[in-house]
């Protein structure tokens, strides 16, 4: 079975849709999405340095468009299961089914905006913690104050609070963690410290119509597959302000028998936590058009697999 993921923010370098331009379509196809939510994601997406692409208000669209242009360019795929990482949500959202491209802009739009907001209330941050084991570590972030905002297995916490709170940490790290890594991002994403957005969030989630999903979709809030459309975009609301359980997602993929599984643009960070914690299961990021050979072959192969364990199964 193939699972299809998208990556969540801080997957982003500058200049990483230049190449994807020359595909046929894809900077039409941009500056509609573009125009629909007043933002230039060409100029982003290309000439923009990594500080203008850093901004939560920009970072957050520019990734979901990222997600859907390069998941287009694969041609007529049907994964056996969808997911993404935290804003990766969202474009996991319109590959099940459940939203249009319009609709999930507008929405991401709206939610990269807000998060920017309330991040810009007190000076929060995150880190990202190596190593350890997860039930020591999130208990003695807990004691410093600290929120694990991404428990996100393979032996990867990420930490969100205070700068204070952060420094505290840097000062004491939990048993056998090796390393405590300042991510570059504007706030404390996914705490309580992005109530504010959630707020934002619920009411243009009102506007919206979403459909049920058509392809087996897994969600950050618990990795249990959601049915119902509605549901989904529940989930996505309340999620801005709750811890992301990437381990529990690669949990269900594990159950649902996945076999191999791919990481629309701009990937690498999800295969990178998939080739620890899923032992034997096959992974591509697509990061270029020139992995696009490479990820049309795994989908065959991932195909083949699932036909085949359906005759033996007759």
């Amino acid at each position: 079975m193939l699972v299809l993921v998208a990556p969540g923010q801080g997957a982003q370098t500058p200049g990483f849709l230049t190449p994807w331009l020359d595909l046929p379509g894809v900077e039409d196809r941009l500056r509609a999405l573009s125009a629909a939510v007043d933002l230039d994601l060409v100029h982003y997406g290309t000439d923009a340095d990594a500080d203008e692409i850093r901004d939560t208000a920009v970072a957050q669209p520019l990734l979901v468009a990222a997600g859907l242009v390069s998941a287009a360019a694969l041609g007529d795929v049907t994964p056996g299961a969808v997911a993404g990482h935290s804003v990766g949500e969202i474009t996991a959202a319109v590959l099940a089914g459940v939203l249009d491209d319009t609709a999930a802009l507008t929405l991401v739009r709206k939610r990269g905006l807000a998060m920017a907001e309330a991040a810009a209330i007190t000076a929060t941050g995150m880190s990202a913690l190596l190593g350890g084991d997860p039930d020591t570590t999130v208990a003695h972030l807990e004691k410093l104050g600290l929120t694990p905002a991404n428990v996100n297995g393979a032996g990867q916490i990420v930490a969100a609070g205070t700068m204070e709170q952060l420094a505290a940490l840097e000062a004491d790290k939990p048993e056998g963690v090796r390393r405590v890594v300042a991510l570059k991002v504007a706030g404390a994403f996914h705490t309580r410290h992005m109530a504010p957005a959630v707020d934002t969030l619920a009411k243009a989630a009102l506007e919206l119509s979403p459909a049920d999903p058509k392809i087996t979709y897994v969600s950050n809030k618990d990795g249990r597959t959601v049915a119902s459309g509605a549901e989904v975009l529940e989930r996505l609301v309340g999620q801005v302000a709750n811890p992301v359980r990437w381990d529990l997602c690669m949990e269900t993929f594990k159950e649902l028998g996945v076999t191999a599984l791919l990481e629309v643009c701009p990937g690498g960070t999800l295969t990178g936590l998939a080739k620890r914690a899923l032992p034997g299961v096959k992974t591509l990021a697509l990061k270029t058009p020139d992995d696009l050979d490479a990820a049309r072959e795994l989908i065959a192969t991932a195909a083949g697999s699932a036909a085949d364990a359906a005759g033996a199964n007759a």
